[in-house]
């Protein structure tokens, strides 16, 4: 097989896992060392973060950044800030990406994207959190009443005022679901802390 086609044979591989692979991952479907240097070095493919590459004719995703903290710290799910800006529930722009981590979690080691972590209990963990596929990419995203629910836990680490914002935008949207919110609210122990502040907006 010639050097073009082992080229071509690589990006094609890329392709079939929209445009983005681990590089242990890539060695794993067939593409040699050599030829994974040879893609880098030829401009090919781009360095998103250690051991992570994607083509380089690809356009950044808006979900750039959670993809690629999700794919290099495989324990965490998106929560707080950034579940609230993907689901459009804070006017707040993250400049870190939030993670949620088990208690029992080693801290990760990440150049980039920047990360804010939070260690969970086991419950509160495992609790309300939903698969996404972003740009072929599967994510662990906090749903929206457990997201609400955390801010409230966290409220001392993030701002009474983010938790407030999305307490009221999560009550005004159409998707608004009170029994479903003080589920999260009890197994975050925040039941008693949220409600004065639910009833204050009925």
């Amino acid at each position: 097989m010639t050097k073009d086609k082992t080229i071509q044979k690589a990006l094609q591989i890329f392709e079939d896992h929209h445009g983005i692979l681990r590089t242990q991952h890539a060695l794993r479907l067939g593409i040699s060392p050599r030829t994974f240097y040879a893609l880098r070095d030829e401009g090919y493919i781009i360095r998103l973060s250690r051991g992570l590459y994607q083509l380089s004719d690809r356009p950044v995703s808006e979900h750039h950044d959670l993809i690629i903290a999700t794919q290099r710290v495989r324990r965490g799910i998106v929560c707080l800030i950034s579940a609230l800006a993907y689901r459009h529930l804070t006017t707040q722009i993250p400049h870190q990406v939030y993670l949620a981590l088990p208690k029992d979690a080693e801290k990760p080691r990440l150049e980039y994207p920047p990360l804010r972590l939070f260690w969970f209990s086991r419950d509160a963990y495992q609790a309300g959190f939903e698969e996404h596929t972003l740009d072929g990419t599967v994510v662990r995203i906090y749903c929206a009443e457990k997201s609400v629910a955390d801010c409230f836990k966290f409220r001392n680490k993030i701002g009474l005022d983010v938790t407030l914002e999305a307490l009221k935008l999560y009550r005004e949207s159409e998707n608004f679901d009170l029994e479903k919110l003080m589920i999260f609210a009890r197994i975050d122990r925040m039941e008693n802390v949220l409600r004065p502040y639910l009833e204050a907006l009925v």
